[in-house]
């Protein structure tokens, strides 16, 4: 129970024992002025009533107070985890949208690395081919040297060292 709650309450309390040994007092019979015309009854009585209806007044309009708080609470509530709700959808369609761009790129990055490794595979390829050629021709040219050696065809002397006189 809230402070002031339980002050009025002890408040309410000590007026009721205050009415209570003071009962006779409270009941008995006066000419009461009401502006336009005169009533005869207790004034402490009367006073007693009129101040139990403002408290129950007072604990009606508190506890309506407090219950109308509790619902916009709870409202702001249900507002915020639909919010945090739309930012955590936004939130996961960023990271599948960030994905998807990944895989793309990364996609488009081994495509061209593939492209790559193909243009430089057929530049090596192709300078195999030449260098195999070459040695091709190079070791025909051999061979028929010393076929023409063998047959006695050897139409081109053997390289002879230049004399040092």
């Amino acid at each position: 129970m809230r402070a002031r709650n339980t002050i009025l309450l002890l408040i309410i309390v000590l007026m009721g024992l205050f009415a209570g040994f003071n009962w006779p007092l409270f009941t008995k019979r006066e000419s009461l002025s009401l502006l336009v015309t005169r009533v005869e009854a207790p004034f402490g009585l009367v006073l007693l009533v009129l101040m139990g209806i403002f408290v129950i007044g007072y604990f009606l309009y508190s506890i309506g107070l407090e219950q109308s708080a509790l619902l916009e609470v709870k409202k702001y509530a249900r507002e915020l985890l639909a919010q945090r709700k739309l930012a955590d959808d936004a939130e996961a369609s960023r990271f599948s949208e960030l994905k998807k761009y990944l895989e793309a790129e990364f996609e488009a990055m081994k495509q061209v690395d593939n492209r790559q490794l193909l243009a430089r595979l057929e530049q090596l390829e192709a300078s195999l081919r030449e260098a195999i050629e070459k040695a091709g021709n190079t070791l025909a040219a051999y061979i028929g040297e010393l076929e023409d050696q063998i047959t006695g065809q050897d139409r081109h002397p053997p390289f002879e060292p230049p004399h040092k006189p």
